[in-house]
């Protein structure tokens, strides 16, 4: 996200003509009592000793991009929330060690990318860092490390470290290690992916097709170029890197001096064309890892056949073939997804974008077939089965998603926002009503849902909530940052 906004799985920018930010709007902001039980999902994916805590260190959690979160959420017993206008789109919101609120966005004019220190008392903005901006549509997953820096690369292919200290004048952004990527990113191309592996290097993938790895103590980039273009983020367990091309699923490892290896090439089908509510030709998801064993036994995709998009799950250390490809979202005509999965245990949860009119799409981007739909939202829970050997549908919900939804593994809810009244490019922009909503995983019924706002100053573009260890939830939007308590 330095450079555009994502929608779910991918990055998309704000349309030039969208309005300054409102003011605040606040409502209290009481702390949030204890987790419910814990849930029956999971496990949880490995924690990644470069990263800050598993549920708030990238935007999908954890760099197995399970789309989960260890801590609670707001729950059902009502909310309190106050927006935190920043005139930007914020999509990737992570919480350190230390409790602090960091968030990447992008402006709305000029599209700067910014990062931001967020008071996680308040949501109040202390600090910003506005960082050099590259292509339109390049970017990167920023995430949090160890030490509760934020980890991105700039419009000069700059990876950078991003620390937040507080001095007598009060709390400051500033790069505390910057490494150039040099030629492995090739003039024009842009940095689309970004996570650690468990040796410490910084894996990344560009817009071209360009998969790498950077150590960033010694300076060191290895690169391979694949030929195939990637639109998604990129993600690692112990001993294994995915990415998703838009014509292929590669599994990686590292070769002992980090260049990258093809462990396995698995294609998928890529449809016929483009479809309205994705943002290129090909799977709108960046890789899962999930399992029921350690959290990394399997790994997931959505490819973009035609009329519904399929779940594809492999086994991580098995043959190319699938263990079950299955049609989902099939209570509509048509679907398909832009959004990451939530994945765990021996269940994925998918959520239909099929439709969704986002502000603006990559330069170049070919026409969607047909051309506009309508949106219909809508999630599907699919588990696979105890032999490991398929996998079966178990619920298909209406809810309109508008957000791309998390799994709280603390209470067991699945917390989201929906939308409501009109749903096409200009009325989620004006009259659309979006609602803090909170799903059963088990069932797909809706819990509770409660109002947020109306318009574009809380339409969170498929961007994902994160919550964080008080129960508070963050969730970016086109123009700023909600922070959502219960009760």
């Amino acid at each position: 996200m330095p450079f555009s906004l994502p929608a779910g799985g991918r990055l998309t920018a704000l349309a030039v003509s969208l309005v300054v930010a409102l003011g605040a709007a606040t409502l209290g902001g009481a702390p949030a009592s204890a987790a419910a039980p814990a849930s029956p999902y999971g496990p949880q994916a490995p924690q990644n000793p470069f990263t800050a805590a598993n549920g708030a260190a990238t935007m999908h959690g954890d760099t197995a991009s399970s789309g989960t979160t260890s801590y609670p959420g707001p729950g059902t017993s009502g909310i309190n929330y106050t927006r935190t206008a920043l005139a930007s789109a914020c999509p990737t919101v992570v919480v350190g060690g230390d409790g602090y609120v960091v968030s990447l966005c992008t402006t709305i004019f000029g599209r700067t990318p910014t990062a931001h220190l967020l008071d996680p008392a308040t949501g109040a903005d202390l600090a910003s860092l506005a960082l050099p901006k590259g292509s339109l549509f390049g970017g990167v997953y920023a995430y949090l490390d160890n030490e509760d820096r934020l980890v991105v690369v700039d419009g000069n292919d700059n990876l950078l470290r991003i620390g937040h200290h507080r001095s007598a004048d009060g709390w400051a952004l500033t790069v505390d290690r910057s490494v150039p990527l040099g030629d492995a990113v090739p003039a024009g191309d842009n940095i689309v992916g970004l996570t650690p592996d468990w040796d410490g290097r910084v894996w990344f993938a560009t817009s071209g097709g360009v998969i790498g790895t950077v150590d960033d103590t010694h300076g060191t980039v290895r690169a391979i170029s694949t030929g195939e273009g990637v639109q998604n983020s990129i993600s690692t367990v112990p001993g294994h890197t995915a990415v998703a091309t838009d014509h292929a699923l590669y599994l990686l490892s590292a070769a002992p001096d980090g260049t990258p290896v093809v462990d396995r090439r698995t294609p998928y089908d890529r449809g016929p064309a483009r479809k309205p509510g994705q943002l290129s030709w090909g799977t709108g998801t960046t890789p899962s890892f999930f399992g029921p064993g350690d959290g990394t036994e399997y790994v997931a995709i959505v490819d973009n056949a035609a009329p519904h998009g399929n779940l594809l799950v492999y086994r991580v250390t098995g043959g190319p073939e699938p263990i079950c490809r299955i049609p989902v979202l099939t209570q509509f005509a048509r679907s398909g997804t832009e959004d990451a999965v939530i994945a765990t245990g021996r269940s994925v949860f998918v959520t239909n974008t099929y439709g969704y009119p986002y502000p603006a799409l990559p330069e170049g981007a070919p026409a969607s077939q047909p051309a506009s739909a309508g949106f219909d939202g809508g999630l599907s829970r699919i588990d696979v089965n105890a032999e490991g050997t398929g996998c079966s549908v178990v619920w298909n919900s209406t809810v309109k998603s508008a957000a791309l939804p998390r799994l709280s593994l603390a209470d067991g809810k699945i917390y989201t926002v929906s939308v409501t009244g009109p749903t096409g490019s200009a009325g989620l922009n004006t009259f659309a009503q979006y609602h803090h909503s909170v799903l059963d995983p088990a069932t797909g019924a809706q819990l509770s849902s409660s109002f947020l706002g109306i318009g574009l100053v809380y339409n969170p573009l498929q961007m994902r909530g994160t919550a964080a260890p008080d129960g508070t939830l963050y969730q970016g939007t086109e123009t700023g940052v909600v922070r959502i308590s219960k009760r």
